[in-house]
């Protein structure tokens, strides 16, 4: 299967290192990382929502009008209130006692519950990695591990109306994609994996409204569909692409986060990262 080669628009470019995109009440809102900014890009407009000095990554909304942002060097997750603008961003969870190393990725399902995955360790790629746990933060902010032994848990979607979790791990050998059952208090259980891939990094990903994810795969300059059911049914070739997210006005676009390099010196000077967003590859259900 090749690679469909869709036009994809630049809407935002000059970012040091795009992450975590979320489309949420008619905007896309992303991670700068190495800018520690939380920016919000709504009909060609961009601004900034927040300033986290540790490293935002993840982002995930607690309610309609309140944002999650992982930081990734702190591992806590703050609370950045979009009812009023400069506000500074509150702890909302300190992680320390699960993350055993930085922060990454973070999703939140429709009762404003955390998952938030982690590095594991400090080893750079292509050097063997530790497993880390996948944390939980409830509503309250209180903090508890429900998996472990992920390898570099990392983009995350709720498939099911919530009742299954998919997990990107991204240094697991090969790379693949990791299914739980998703109980009522937001434990998971019967672990299984949704697919393997055969020699790419699995990022960051998100799911469309037919039940299939969209996966970032940075390392292969493409952006895979993937059914329900572990199979590849689509790919987009986009250079370089770290995390997406599916939104617009109905639904089937696809916003890609991409940057030539993920080095923080290198990215915050040469500042390549762009969003690109593909218009209407999501309208279809895969065959």
């Amino acid at each position: 299967m090749t690679a469909a080669r869709v036009p994809g628009e630049v809407v935002v470019s000059g970012l040091a290192f795009p992450e975590g995109p979320r489309w949420h009440r008619d905007a896309l809102y992303f991670s700068d990382v190495h800018s520690h900014q939380v920016l919000r890009w709504r009909a060609g407009t961009l601004e900034v929502v927040a300033h986290v000095p540790g490293r935002p990554s993840g982002l995930g909304f607690l309610d309609e009008e309140t944002l999650l942002v992982s930081s990734q060097e702190d591992r806590r997750v703050h609370r950045v209130d979009l009812r009023t603008p400069g506000a500074p961003p509150v702890v909302h969870a300190d992680l320390g006692r699960v993350a055993t190393w930085h922060l990454n990725d973070l999703l939140t399902d429709a009762r404003g519950r955390a998952y938030v995955g982690n590095y594991g360790d400090g080893a750079p790629p292509g050097e063997p990695i530790a497993p880390a746990a996948l944390a939980l933060v409830d509503v309250d902010g209180s903090v508890r591990a429900v998996a472990d032994e992920l390898f570099f848990p990392n983009g995350m979607a709720l498939l099911d109306e919530g009742r299954t979790l998919v997990v990107a791990e991204t240094r697991s050998e090969p790379g693949r994609l990791t299914a739980f059952d998703v109980s009522a208090d937001g434990s998971l259980r019967g672990r299984r994996t949704l697919i393997a891939f055969t020699g790419q990094w699995p990022d960051g990903i998100a799911a469309d409204r037919h039940g299939t994810l969209w996966v970032a795969c940075p390392f292969d300059a493409e952006v895979l569909r993937v059914s329900a059911d572990g199979r590849i049914v689509g790919r987009v070739a986009v250079p370089d692409p770290y995390a997406v997210a599916i939104g617009g006005d109905d639904g089937t676009d696809l916003f890609v986060a991409t940057a030539d390099t993920w080095v923080p010196e290198e990215a915050a000077v040469v500042r390549s990262g762009r969003i690109l967003v593909f218009r209407g590859v999501a309208a279809d259900a895969p065959r």
